[in-house]
């Protein structure tokens, strides 16, 4: 008696496959190959990688990647080689039609929303911050014009935003979205201000406190940005912009406008893109920065008309290469502390995420500054 057997789908490069041999085909003008011997080739693992990626795109490519079904020795070559022929914008999942309508027709940013990103993001814990980022907590790209260390890159761009402010003794600072307080400490220990920081993260706003029993004069606020009245001398706002949304663009510099005094100085710190027609890539809006958005320069103008005058642009946007992958290096150096907290997914999800990041400054992407 002839007994039907199911067949398993091949783990690896299936030739027999029309969708292997369409996505080969296609990686192949980025020189990578499935199943290749390469650092930056991709490695099957189990059956479905493929299948994913066409109908999922990047959210399915990455969730798979997050749980094994594939791998690569050089990740941020392989991404490098993808976006640099362009490879995404000929796959096109139905899928993203979802995330575009949804960026375009909806404010992600309320302030019930803006919640969210402080719980799934920044309260994953201050110890594991502290492993990552340099010694004062800067979660955002350094300045590495003349500095060989993360350390020394990220004084060098709080310094940089200090004398760009023009901050004298005495004056009083609001920093909106201010992270672990690392702007605030050094304006404070450097220059003599008082600083009143605004966040939405209850960690960070805890961390605040071991600077205050310091003796620095500097206060830490558990509010949404929207809230704030009272009126400050100077103006900064460092690697918070991106979780503002464009439909909250204009009220972000009415707060500010409102907030700052007669001849008062405003700096915005964000990443950019210079393609406004583009939506937040959906596995980094699910796993990374829920609700987030990078703004365009043409954007921001438009935003801050008739209540700003733009006196200063500096673009420094490839310094985040060397910074990400110096968090990177933390990660992989002390990920060994974490690992039974946050188990193997998250770590793929690390990994990933300062693996790649840094291809986005490269200059064959022509979609992300850092103003």
């Amino acid at each position: 008696m002839n007994i039907p057997t199911l067949e398993k789908s091949p783990l690896g490069f299936d030739e027999a496959s029309s969708s292997h041999r369409f996505v080969a085909d296609l990686l192949a003008q980025a020189d990578i190959q499935l199943d290749g011997q390469r650092p930056w080739d991709i490695q099957l693992k189990a059956p479905g990688v493929i299948d994913s990626a066409l109908s999922r795109g990047n959210l399915g490519l990455g969730e798979s990647y997050m749980n094994g079904d594939w791998d690569t020795e050089q990740l941020d070559e392989l991404f490098y080689r993808l976006m640099r022929t362009q490879l995404g914008q000929r796959i096109k999942p139905t899928q993203l039609v979802y995330y575009s309508l949804r960026s375009r027709l909806l404010n992600r940013q309320t302030v019930k929303r803006a919640w969210e990103v402080g719980e799934k993001h920044y309260d994953l814990g201050n110890d594991f911050y502290a492993a990552m980022l340099d010694q004062r907590m800067t979660y955002t790209c350094g300045y590495w014009k003349n500095a060989q260390t993360l350390d020394d890159a990220q004084e060098a761009k709080l310094d940089l935003i200090c004398r760009k402010l023009e901050l004298k003794p005495g004056m009083r600072i609001l920093d909106i979205g201010c992270g672990w307080g690392s702007f605030m400490a050094y304006a404070a220990e450097h220059y003599g201000v008082e600083c009143v920081g605004l966040t939405i993260s209850r960690e960070q706003a805890e961390f605040g406190q071991r600077l205050i029993k310091k003796g620095l004069p500097i206060e830490f606020r558990l509010q949404d940005y929207r809230n704030e009245h009272e009126r400050f001398d100077r103006i900064v706002s460092i690697g918070m912009f991106e979780h503002v949304g464009h439909k909250n663009y204009r009220e972000f510099m009415t707060v500010a406008n409102r907030c700052l005094k007669d001849d008062g100085l405003f700096l915005l710190h964000t990443i950019g893109k210079n393609l406004s027609n583009t939506v937040t890539d959906p596995w980094i809006d699910k796993y990374i920065f829920p609700n987030g958005e990078l703004p365009t320069l043409g954007l921001l103008t438009e935003a801050s008309e008739a209540l700003f005058v733009v006196e200063d642009i500096h673009n420094f946007g490839a310094d985040y290469d060397r910074t990400l992958m110096a968090w990177y290096q933390n990660f992989e150096a002390r990920w060994s502390s974490f690992k039974a907290q946050y188990g193997e997914r998250f770590t793929a999800c690390g990994v990933t995420t300062y693996s790649v990041a840094p291809v986005l400054s490269a200059p064959e992407s022509s979609n992300f500054g850092n103003w």
